[in-house]
């Protein structure tokens, strides 16, 4: 139920900390792994690393903006492979002139920082959902794993710009799983997670001090999540082969909160 052996899964982003750990995972278990991104420096090692360790992966440079490149990606990964089973949009993330510090407010939102950071996480998951789930739908078969947020179900203050891009995808996610299991039937699922705090590259200076130990806005999230503490980027990996997998078969258009309940918690 749970096999996703021999199946091919492009990770857009996959090199980062979250897509990383879901492409080791995910090779472990023996499926075909595509890195794509614009890193080759980060992407390389990583795929070198899957495959000594007896995995299949593969690194593809292309922008998740670029559609002929990923374009010509799709083709690659046909030729080689003859399909394309799973999708997960990991590319995404922030800048500092769509976040709002404490000593500035909404009228100082930077609107261009806003509209790149809206490209990258909104039309960054678009075109490769439109580009890979193609061959899904003449497959008939596969599975877009989008990322959400805890930042696109509640206010989160500062992260403006993301919180609109990751509210966004929501509604993606749910407007294509609709459009495609009622055009390519029941084989095609589009679904979602959405993290909780998990310190990645890009928010550990918002997270944590020089020393390691947490910054205040840290503190507060922990005191706001249930379990007392950050996620470990693995904590992710265990719903991503669920989607992946014929597990879910009957699922799509979900968005799934993997979180440590901060999304349920009042904080009182």
């Amino acid at each position: 139920m749970f096999d996703i052996s021999k199946r091919v899964v492009i990770i857009t982003g996959g090199y980062g900390v979250l897509g990383a750990s879901m492409a080791r995972c995910m090779a472990r278990l023996g499926a075909r792994i595509v890195i794509v991104g614009r890193r080759e420096e980060k992407g390389l090692p990583l795929v070198e690393a899957m495959c000594a360790e007896g995995g299949e992966a593969l690194f593809c440079k292309a922008d998740v903006l670029d559609r002929p490149a990923l374009e010509a990606v799709r083709d690659t990964v046909v030729e080689k492979w003859g399909r394309i089973d799973v999708l997960i949009n990991a590319a995404g993330g922030n800048m500092p002139g769509a976040t709002i510090p404490p000593d500035k407010n909404l009228f100082d939102l930077d609107v261009d920082a806003y509209r790149k950071v809206l490209d990258l996480n909104l039309v960054g998951t678009v075109i490769p959902t439109l580009v890979f789930g193609e061959q899904m739908a003449r497959q008939s078969k596969g599975s877009v794993i989008n990322i959400s947020s805890m930042s696109s179900q509640q206010i989160i203050t500062r992260v403006c710009g993301y919180s609109s891009s990751k509210a966004a995808i929501d509604n993606f996610t749910k407007w294509c799983a609709v459009d495609l299991a009622k055009k390519f039937g029941e084989g095609v699922r589009v679904n979602a997670i959405a993290p909780g705090f998990f310190i990645t590259e890009q928010n550990r200076t918002l997270l944590t001090n020089p020393d390691g130990s947490y910054t205040d806005r840290a503190k507060d999230v922990v005191r706001n999540t249930p379990f007392g503490r950050m996620g470990d980027p693995e904590e992710l990996n265990g719903a991503v082969v669920f989607y992946a997998s014929d597990a879910s078969r009957f699922i799509t258009g979900t968005v799934l909160p993997i979180d440590g309940g901060f999304s349920i918690f009042s904080g009182v």
